[in-house]
């Protein structure tokens, strides 16, 4: 997650280099590999682009899952792991971000844009009954999407109902970090992304520093309309986001959430803005009451 908001890129090439596509691309491909449970990867033509998907799980309920800004399934495992234990669940790479899709990023209204590629996603599955999950950049996504076809919501450190906060201590330690990221510097970056006292992986760390040096990130989307909004108040959903959350202060986003989507904020405690690798038992457990009768863990 690339601190939205602290780059002014409007270029629509994602990789810097063909060779540093090629490397982003291969240590994806080599997480996955690696990963200990049983997926299939596919990829599908969409508006926005060729689109990798990664699927693991089974169950009548599919979680469709949208990472947010500079991460992808690869980086993506702790949460879809332990989503996959409980249910079917489809990580899509976003087009023009770090990862297996393609890196172009869709022209003109970026967002109306990403919301109509979720929709294909969404008809490509064909599942019965389908959860719409997103963090961050993703949950803007998911926002901009249509709800035909999605059973429920579930937002995570949500961009897309407020503008994101960026501090002067964030600031201040992502500048070094884009002008020259080492992992010293991507580390003291994650240590704020995070809530204070979690040790950022070495995965992590060597993730983020691969893709500042050979990719280019992008602003925090803005708030949707309330038109778009207040549509998803026919739809079961559930929005997450964490007690210390340095982009998103609970008070603000709080507010924005009852007012636009007439739900409550669940306040995850003991959190930063990377709930999905810090509090990825508490996200599969919203699934529950958003889903309905038969989601509950098998």
């Amino acid at each position: 997650m690339v601190p939205c908001g602290v780059t002014l890129c409007g270029v629509a090439d994602l990789y810097r280099t063909a060779a540093g596509h090629d490397l982003v691309r291969s240590w994806c491909i080599d997480q996955l590999d690696r990963w200990a449970t049983p997926h299939d990867r596919t990829t599908i033509d969409t508006t926005a682009g060729e689109t990798h998907l990664v699927s693991a799980g089974a169950g009548d309920l599919t979680v469709l899952y949208v990472p947010g800004t500079t991460l992808n399934a690869a980086t993506s495992l702790t949460l879809v792991t332990t989503l996959a234990a409980a249910h079917r669940v489809v990580v899509a790479d976003v087009p023009g971000q770090p990862g297996l899709s393609v890196g172009v990023r869709p022209t003109g209204n970026r967002l109306v844009a990403y919301g109509r590629w979720a929709d294909e996603i969404v008809g490509h599955l064909r599942a019965d009954r389908l959860i719409l999950a997103g963090h961050s950049l993703g949950a803007a996504i998911a926002l901009a999407a249509g709800t035909p076809g999605v059973a429920g919501l579930l937002l995570l450190d949500p961009a897309g109902l407020v503008r994101l906060r960026v501090s002067p201590s964030v600031l201040s330690a992502t500048l070094p970090w884009l002008v020259r990221p080492t992992p010293a510097r991507t580390a003291r970056l994650l240590g704020h992304l995070h809530a204070p006292g979690w040790q950022p992986s070495a995965t992590h760390i060597e993730w983020m520093t691969l893709a500042a040096r050979h990719t280019r990130s992008t602003l925090a989307p803005p708030p949707l309309p309330a038109s778009s909004l207040r549509r998803w108040q026919a739809v079961p959903r559930a929005v997450l986001s964490g007690e210390m959350d340095c982009f998103l202060p609970v008070g603000s986003l709080r507010t924005a959430v009852r007012e636009q989507l007439a739900t409550d904020l669940q306040v995850l405690l003991g959190a930063g803005h990377l709930t999905p690798e810090e509090q990825a038992e508490a996200i599969v457990e919203a699934v529950v009451p958003i889903a309905g009768p038969g989601a509950a863990h098998p």
